[in-house]
């Protein structure tokens, strides 16, 4: 439970100093035992011979790197018996040597410290044999006062690393277990005069546009300077002057210095003040709107070591996927990660290393944040994140941790965080009564309990004090929207909730980046896939990013979703309204752009003359000519910014004049019959089966209703809601096995109509399916009847046709929705234009395979070989398209991506409709809007060949 020994009170971070600093990182000698008492300490002893031993990456995570255990992923369980404060004896220990000498020109006067930025989970040290202590913590920083122990040549550092230790049940994130020191080790010199600490307090009254500067400087006297403002002031001293302040959209920050005798400390201050005012989150000010996502550190080869070049990579995408915060979910980062949100701007939710879910499980029995032992762990964790962050300007919200359950240690450290810097807010979600938050805080409420909240009426708590309180403050969601595989559906109806309820001031998406660890067999491994004892599964992969940090369609659809400037239609012809939904920015950084197509092809294009808006206001444009089409207006950006250059689109809007027009009836021929065949048209069927086996030149297989799709993660829901796992109960009800009974072949004067029940094996559900063929000597007309028969308790998974092509067909274009993948609760990205891509790009490489690649509202769409020839679709009203080299059974059977191979067809998917996708891997399902209730219906399309 001792949270450590040996080890210097916590502190400030900071790169930018005059004073030494060595980078201990590098390659280390290294030796894994199996136990925890399996070795003595010889190997920290001077003149120790370790030349046999293998060397590891620092820093890094032994187990990543070839030199024995493997990574295991849980979610919620321990991976070890729960028994606090004790761990098993099977405690891979890893034993890490590091020899060094003293840069040139230290001079030895004053003191140095050794720092550890993350170990997990447990470390002893020692240097040149003297041991200096011990540290829990991992994802916390952890400094040794050396200087008397260092000589200028031949310095060597041992650090013992324990898999598990006490710390272990408080750090229960959902993750993968990763030992080794895996953030950077660092020797800092601290001459006499430098400080031992610094707090910059840098306020901002939106009233008057004065910001406060403040900067207390611990154990040295120095001056403050800030010369872009005129500032040379005593620290401790305050100056009040006139700033620019920052937001995240406005990231101001001033150059400044802290100067001591010892030492000069470059600072970046940022103004700006944070409050909960009129039950509202307001900064500087204003209301502001999180559109935010959770974000574990995470790399495919180098597990939770990223390096600056991958965060900054990371911010860059938020910012350019409209995303404007961040919780760092469910620990501190990387302090440089900090520094980066301050440049380019992103709010800052900043979380404890703290987490014991698995106690949930024994109805939080044992649960340390309520036992009064394991209280001093806590309030070292929140100093220890609270002292190192204190001087960023996009940190403006502390949490205590997550899914800790309740207890008198979270009060504790509320209390301790409240007086040591009560200028930002206190968050933590898993206390309902809100007693020691600023925020009401939940994870993965329904849209109508969002809506309830918005309006200060959701159910009351039985303390009337409490539910008055929590009744009063602003609300956040620290987690909606469960990015697993195909979704999140039902973002852009959240976002309007936010956007129509003042409490509800957003959310974070869980999560940013899919956890999957490069694998020579499998791609991307998850758990289970190194033979773990208890794991998750593939719960691990739930990002918005891939794991090579593709965007995946979620991604591309949330920044639709949150757009910052709306792009709206009227009712009226040719005009269209511009809204600035920005906190705090104009649109003065934006310019407007036009487009105008007609079936997809570009007619007109240019600038478009729109007023400057202030944020929140809005203005009625009109567009510069008029005709049925398509209009595109764009809103992007003026100038290169710091996360994206001049012309990158930040929001979009699209309106439809005129609507579509369906193909002409393809009417008039007659079938013909032959030796076992029938001809109408361009198609030749099998007389006794009634299928389309050729159109025109180009063979055709297996075409027939199709209602099957592999289950997406969010069809297979989450066992707390089982009426909403659906493809569970789609496989109970074998809608994965669907037999076909052909009933009849009618062959007719102007059509041949063929008649089917397609139902599976052991019960009673059926589909009652007639296809009517017509055609006119060169095209093919299909209309499709379906009748639900039986008793229906479960909707469908799509509803429409599929056939196979020859694999050399596979070459795709349409006119529709593109250019990525779209599904009802999830087409808000989807662009409607021409589109022209092969089969194989049309394929979205989730993880885990399933459903996915769908297009949405698709007038046409064709499929063709190298030399054009091939087949061409047309909806008598807008359909589904989905084209892919494997079977949905096939797709199905895939556990992970390379286990998909071509295979000598190209199945094609034409939907009348699909069910939506929600976020009930861990959140709600699929609204009713969006669920594909089994009912009568009927669809059409026309087919012709081409070349």
């Amino acid at each position: 439970m001792n949270p450590g020994s040996g080890g210097t009170a916590p502190r400030a971070w900071y790169p930018d100093s005059d004073a030494g600093r060595l980078s201990l990182n590098g390659r280390w000698r290294f030796r894994l035992s199996p136990g925890a008492a399996t070795r003595d300490e010889s190997f920290a002893r001077p003149g120790f011979d370790a030349s046999g031993w293998a060397t590891v990456a620092v820093p890094g995570h032994w187990v990543l790197q070839g030199t024995g255990g493997a990574p295991a992923y849980t979610n919620v369980v321990y991976p070890f018996p729960v028994d606090p404060p004790r761990v098993p004896a099977e405690n891979p220990t890893g034993d890490h040597l590091r020899s060094f000498d003293l840069p040139a020109g230290w001079s030895g006067d004053g003191e140095v410290l050794l720092r550890f930025d993350g170990v997990e989970s447990c470390a002893r040290v020692w240097l040149n044999g003297q041991e200096l202590g011990d540290f829990k913590g991992s994802r916390l920083p952890h400094e040794f006062a050396v200087g008397g122990l260092l000589r200028p040549e031949g310095n060597v550092l041992a650090v013992r690393v324990h898999q598990w230790s006490s710390g272990s049940y408080l750090e229960d994130q959902d993750q993968w277990w990763l030992p080794g020191i895996f953030r950077d080790v660092t020797l800092l010199e601290r001459p006499p005069g430098a400080p031992r600490d610094f707090f910059v307090h840098a306020g901002y009254d939106h009233r008057d546009g004065s910001g406060t500067l403040r900067v207390e400087c611990e154990g040295a006297e120095g001056r403050v300077l800030v010369p872009e403002l005129g500032i040379d002031v005593a620290a401790g001293e305050t100056v009040t002057v006139a700033v620019e302040p920052w937001t995240a959209e406005t990231p101001r920050l001033y150059d400044g210095e802290l100067v001591t005798s010892g030492e000069r400390i470059g600072l970046r201050v940022g103004f700006r003040s944070v409050v909960v005012e009129d039950g509202l989150v307001r900064v500087n000010g204003r209301r502001v709107l999180f559109r935010g996502v959770n974000r574990h550190e995470f790399h495919p080869e180098t597990g939770r070591t990223v390096d600056t070049a991958t965060m900054r990579r990371d911010l860059v995408l938020m910012k350019q996927h409209n995303i404007n915060a961040v919780r760092t979910s469910h620990y501190p980062p990387h302090p440089a990660f900090l520094d980066l949100c301050d440049e380019l701007g992103l709010w800052v939710i900043d979380e404890c290393d703290l987490e014991t879910h698995g106690f949930g499980g024994l109805e939080w029995r044992g649960n340390p944040v309520d036992d009064e032992r394991w209280t001093p762990a806590l309030l070292d964790r929140a100093a220890r994140m609270v002292e190192r962050d204190k001087n960023h300007a996009s940190v403006i919200i502390w949490s205590l941790g997550n899914e800790c359950g309740t207890g008198r240690g979270l009060s504790a450290m509320a209390e301790w965080i409240r007086g040591r810097d009560p200028e930002r807010l206190v968050h933590y979600e898993g206390d309902l009564s809100c007693r020691d938050v600023d925020l009401y805080s939940r994870m993965y409420p329904t849209h109508a309990e969002v809506e309830l909240i918005g309006r200060r009426a959701e159910e009351p708590l039985a303390d009337p004090e409490a539910d008055a309180r929590r009744r009063a403050m602003p609300f956040l969601m620290c987690e909606y929207a469960h990015a697993m595989g195909n979704g999140p559906g039902g973002l852009g109806e959240y976002q309007r909730l936010f956007e129509r309820y003042a409490r509800c001031q957003g959310g974070f998406v869980w999560e940013w980046i899919d956890h999957g660890i490069a694998h020579p067999e499998h791609g991307f491994a998850y758990g289970g896939d190194f033979g773990e004892e208890l794991h998750d599964g593939n719960f691990v992969c739930d990002g918005l990013l891939f794991p090579d940090r593709t965007p995946s369609p979620g991604l591309i659809e949330y920044k639709k979703v949150v757009e910052p400037v709306r792009i709206e239609p009227l009712t009226g012809p040719g005009s269209v309204r511009i809204t600035n939904g920005y906190d705090f920015a104009g649109s003065a950084h934006l310019d407007f752009e036009w487009s105008h197509e007609v079936d997809g092809v570009p007619v007109g294009s240019g600038t478009l003359a729109v007023p400057e808006l202030a944020p929140g206001a809005s203005a009625e444009v009109r567009l510069p000519m008029d005709g049925a089409g398509v209009w595109t207006v764009r809103a992007v950006l003026a100038r290169d910014t710091s996360w994206g250059e001049c012309g990158h689109v930040v929001a979009w809007g699209q309106a439809e004049a005129g609507a579509a027009v369906p193909p002409a009836a393809a009417v008039g021929a007659r079938p013909e019959r032959g030796e076992g065949l029938i001809t109408l048209g361009p198609g030749v069927f099998d007389a006794v089966t009634g299928a389309p086996v050729r159109l025109g030149a180009v063979p055709l297989e297996g075409l027939r209703l199709d209602v099957w799709r592999a289950p997406t993660d969010n069809d297979n829901g989450a066992a707390w809601q089982p009426d909403e796992q659906y493809g569970l109960r789609w496989r109970e009800s074998g809608l994965h096995r669907m037999r076909h009974r052909v009933d009849a072949v009618e062959a007719g004067e102007d059509a041949l109509v063929v008649r089917t029940r397609v139902a599976p094996a052991g019960g009673g559900l059926g589909l009652r399916t007639a296809y009517r063929w017509t055609a006119d000597g060169e095209r093919l007309g299909l209309t499709v009847s379906v009748i639900p028969e039986g008793e229906w308790r479960v909707p469908l998974p799509r509803l429409g046709v599929r056939f196979g092509l020859p694999a050399p067909y596979g070459a795709a274009r349409w006119f529709g929705g593109g250019p990525g993948e779209a599904y009802p609760d999830t087409r808000a990205a989807s662009v409607l234009g021409q589109w022209g891509m092969s089969v194989d790009e049309m394929q979205t490489p989730y993880v885990r395979p399933q459903e996915n690649g769908a297009r949405a509202d698709v007038r046409w769409a064709e499929l063709t070989d190298g030399g054009g020839a091939g087949v061409r679709i047309e909806g008598g009203a807008p359909f589904w398209f989905t084209a892919r080299r494997w079977t949905s059974e096939q797709l199905d059977a895939a556990g992970h991506a390379p286990e998909l191979r071509a295979g000598g067809s190209v199945w094609v998917n034409l939907d009348h409709a699909v069910q939506g996708i929600g976020s009930h891997s861990c959140g709600p399902g699929v609204l009713p809007e969006y669920r594909l209730d089994a009912r009568p219906a009927e669809f059409s399309f026309v087919f012709s060949p081409l070349g």
